[in-house]
């Protein structure tokens, strides 16, 4: 069996590459994978896999009739907030798919905001459609529910995900501590100032060498550049592609500050503390889920003092998940795989 895997792939982005290569992971072993690739060469090249141009229609079109089943590939791909034309396209492939008759796996969706009628009712029609779907919070749960559409609710795959080591990461000064900045309206250049502030408090108080981590170039690294000259000597910029790896650094951190999900989620289950800055509704579930503390951006202190206080506090008194509540999410991560495994039986 030939599966089509389509998600935010190629774009340089640690999480949704660390969602594909869960994936990959979790895929029966009967099921060969075909990959949608904003850079197919790279992504053929890191994984191993047949892999099309996602903007390219022929290609797509070409890809989808050599296929059996049609899988959405985890992440927040049905959503109209951040774009309108995005859930467009996710949606229009697997319109496409479901009328070519293939299988369809909606698999470990975090579905919204949906904000326009005309996306929240594409969204309806293409899950009802689904031959399985699985989702991995709450709020998505409740929404197909309203819908009156069977799923699967469990923790993000990624939790799943294997990590890898992470070579020359034990040669830098202990204790470490990863911070992962992403560009965002909300991040305006006070807040910025503030936080890098904070930053250089927290480390004179811990001695903690700070691990800049971007998680997508494009978006993260003029923001780990920036905070980094305050930072010279007790700092690093880690540039890593490989997600595995990605998720390794944090095996050897004490603590992650963090505003993109997978940076929290792939620290939380590596077993360091986590404190988080939201940008968005997926970061507040996981916060509220794990109880992470945390700020949402708009009601960052302003006061730098006050924000390294609280890292201060948190990094000496907070605790990480202990490791069976890390062995259960992991556990139940896997109910993805579950539903991989009924959808595409041979």
């Amino acid at each position: 069996m030939r599966a089509l895997l389509s998600g935010y792939y190629g774009k340089g982005n640690g999480g949704d590459e660390a969602l594909l290569a869960t994936l990959l992971q979790m895929l029966p072993p009967h099921v060969t994978p075909v990959v949608l690739s904003a850079n197919p060469e790279e992504t053929r090249d890191r994984y191993g896999v047949e892999t099309y141009n996602r903007m390219a229609i022929s290609p797509v079109l070409q890809a989808l009739r050599s296929c059996d089943a049609f899988i959405w590939g985890g992440g927040s791909l049905i959503q109209d907030v951040t774009s309108s034309i995005s859930p467009l396209y996710y949606s229009g492939l697997m319109a496409l798919a479901q009328t070519m008759g293939l299988k369809t796996v909606a698999w470990a969706q975090g579905i919204g905001p949906l904000v326009r009628p005309q996306t929240r009712w594409l969204a309806r029609q293409n899950f009802t459609g689904c031959t399985k779907v699985s989702v991995r919070d709450r709020a998505s749960a409740a929404l197909l529910s309203d819908w009156q559409i069977p799923f699967i609710l469990a923790p993000d795959p990624v939790w799943a995900l294997e990590s890898k080591p992470v070579p020359g990461l034990w040669d830098l000064p202990a204790p470490r501590v990863a911070v992962t900045l992403r560009s965002h309206p909300q991040l305006t250049e006070k807040r910025l100032a503030n936080l890098t502030r904070a930053l250089v408090d927290f480390q004179k108080a811990t001695q903690a060498f700070i691990l800049l981590l971007p998680f997508q170039k494009s978006e993260d690294l003029s923001i780990a550049q920036a905070i980094q000259p305050h930072l010279l000597d007790v700092s690093q910029i880690l540039c890593l592609e490989d997600p595995q790896v990605l998720k390794g650094v944090f095996k050897g951190v004490e603590m992650a500050i963090g505003m993109r999900l997978h940076s929290l989620i792939m620290a939380a289950a590596e077993g360091c503390r986590c404190f988080a800055l939201s940008y968005d509704p997926k970061v507040n579930r996981l916060m509220e889920d794990l109880d992470m503390p945390g700020w949402d951006l708009a009601n960052l202190p302003d006061e730098p003092n006050v924000i390294s206080t609280t890292w201060m506090e948190h990094y000496a008194n907070g605790d990480p998940l202990s490791p069976n509540q890390i062995q259960s999410l992991v556990d139940r991560a896997l109910m993805h795989r579950e539903v991989l495994s009924a959808a595409l039986t041979e």
